[in-house]
């Protein structure tokens, strides 16, 4: 037994977690914590901004199902990364995010960097903390990654101050905790699964919506029997998408609307009832629909509607134990089965309205084209980040994604910016697939420099801007509200992009005919490091009723 350095302490106990990287800006306050990770094989990326470190943990969380970690320095290193942190917290993602502090021994004395940050961070974390001791770092480490993942899964943060990471504690007296965690799920009541399944039985046009607790729960081989035995359509949203295979009977994702407002009950797995879907309110779901909510939040369910039927738990678990409910009773799925077929003929309907943008040859480029030809390329494995507002609306309706966890996007925050960490999670986590990002030309501003960080460690990602010299969601509002001639601020220019990146090390295109899109993005794919494709793009009728407010 000898000594060990508090930053040893810390990489110690993220190996005992099983993380393979860490995402960070360098910084005084923790880089003892690198040179301890050096000693685990813990992989340090660094970024060009801390935001980008916090989405970057806040990915590897969503495609991994496992805590992501940003380790930022004091004062603005960690106000840098609250975009990051809120938007993982807003969408229920683990992360562990780690922000030094001035030395304890000098609190309160003005010391560099010196600020409350457990105040700053508690609104938007499950728990915020500062670590009381040196030889305890281990054991906070542990902690944190247990409230990351137990029940509805979210950030945490640890405030390790700069003395700690640098004393150095007996081995024997340092804390590293065993057997603290467990993978347990939530199911629901017995007598509630049943009024649920009674409430279908009784419907004829009942409907499906299944969000992103879906992919945090370890019984996702259950909603595949579930589909089956209920044959009702079912749509889905945030992390749930790609987990009903392109082409299936009961998956749809065009008649959303039409299938809530003529529904006589609705079954919501994991998903709030928020801006998304109306609220719940009658604009949006029939107000005689019957509501069955299913939630590891109790809190979320009944929030702006009245319900039926309200079930706490685990998605998986839930549709498990109503499978097995149905099927012991002998469910008739056939009873609904006119309004299923009509439900699926909307859909193929409202699909094929826009085929004839899907092919247009139009310039500048109709930006529904620009993302079948982008759909063209994705294979099974492929993952794709949604960063932007008006282009990445148009890409979430036209992309088809074959697996869950391969749809990455900010969520009901609402957050530009966080593609490159994204990508840059994702292509570490599954150094195979694929990974493109789709950018607005507006949110690709945010952090667009960490393409040269993304170079310099060969992190291979593709990214695709619809370029339309404009931030289009807003200014769409804003003439649509007020005329064209008071539309300010959203104007941008046909800007270069891919020149940028060249300059950092990477591939770039710029296309402006229909024809070369494709042929691009094979060549940004196959070019051995990271690329854009920077697509200069129109306007279409797709979403001109769209107004993002």
């Amino acid at each position: 037994m000898g000594q060990l350095h508090g930053g040893q302490i810390v990489a110690r106990a993220l190996a005992n977690e099983g993380v393979k990287y860490v995402f960070t800006l360098c910084g005084g306050h923790i880089m003892s914590i690198y040179d301890g990770c050096i000693d685990h094989g813990i992989g340090v990326v660094d970024v060009r901004h801390e935001q980008t470190a916090a989405h970057a943990a806040d990915g590897w969380g969503r495609v991994t199902g496992q805590p992501g970690v940003a380790i930022v320095t004091a004062g603005p290193g960690l106000t840098d990364a609250v975009t990051g942190v809120a938007t993982a917290h807003r969408a229920n993602a683990p992360m562990v995010i780690i922000g030094g502090q001035a030395p304890r021994a000098f609190q309160d004395m003005g010391g560099l960097q010196d600020m409350n940050h457990v105040e700053l961070m508690r609104p938007i974390t499950k728990w915020a903390v500062a670590v009381p001791d040196s030889k305890r770092l281990g054991e906070y480490v542990s902690t944190a990654f247990r409230i990351a993942t137990t029940n509805v899964p979210g950030p945490v943060f640890l405030e390790m101050p700069l003395d700690f990471l640098f004393d150095s504690v007996d081995e024997e007296r340092c804390v590293f905790p065993t057997q603290y965690r467990t993978e347990a799920g939530i199911a629901g009541d017995p007598e509630y699964i049943e009024r649920a399944v009674e409430v279908l039985r009784a419907a004829r046009r009942p409907v499906c919506l299944v969000g992103s607790q879906y992919w945090w729960s370890r019984r996702r081989d259950a909603y595949m029997p579930f589909l089956e035995t209920f044959g009702m359509p079912t749509f889905v949203n945030g992390m749930a998408r790609g987990s009903i295979p392109p082409g299936h009977a009961y998956g749809m994702s065009m008649a959303r609307k039409d299938a809530l407002r003529g529904a006589d009950a609705v079954l919501i797995f994991g998903t709030p009832l928020d801006f998304r879907i109306g609220y719940g309110r009658a604009t949006h779901i029939s107000p005689d629909a019957k509501i069955i909510q299913v939630d590891l939040n109790g809190g979320e369910i009944g929030r702006n509607r009245a319900i039926e039927v309200g079930i706490i738990g685990d998605t998986g678990l839930v549709m498990e134990q109503m499978t097995a409910v149905a099927k012991k009773s002998g469910f008739q799925k056939d009873l609904h089965k006119a309004w299923t077929d009509d439900i699926r003929r909307i859909d193929v309907e409202k699909r094929d309205v826009h085929k004839s943008e899907m092919e247009s040859n139009s310039e500048p480029i109709n930006p529904v084209r620009a993302c079948a030809e982008i759909d063209a390329v994705l294979d099974e494995d492929t993952i794709v980040i949604g960063d932007g507002g008006d282009f990445v609306g148009t890409a979430a309706n036209v992309l088809r994604i074959r697996k869950p966890g391969h749809w990455l996007d900010a969520g009901p925050l609402g957050t530009l910016g966080a593609g490159p960490g994204y990508a840059m999670a994702a292509k570490l986590a599954f150094p195979k697939s694929k990974v493109i990002i789709v950018y607005g030309d507006g949110s690709f501003g945010l952090n667009g420099f960490e393409f040269e960080a993304m170079a310099r460690q060969k992190i291979d990602v593709v990214g695709v801007i619809g370029n339309d010299a404009a931030w289009q969601q807003i200014r769409r509002g804003q003439v649509q509200i007020y005329g064209p001639d008071r539309a300010i601020a959203c104007g941008l220019d046909y800007t270069r992009y891919d020149k940028a990146v060249e300059a950092m090390g990477c591939h770039g295109e710029w296309v402006e005919k229909p024809g070369e899109i494709r042929p691009a993005l094979q060549r940004a794919l196959s070019a051995g490091k990271p690329a854009v494709v920077n697509i200069k793009i129109g306007t279409s009728e797709f979403r001109k009723d769209a107004i993002s407010v």
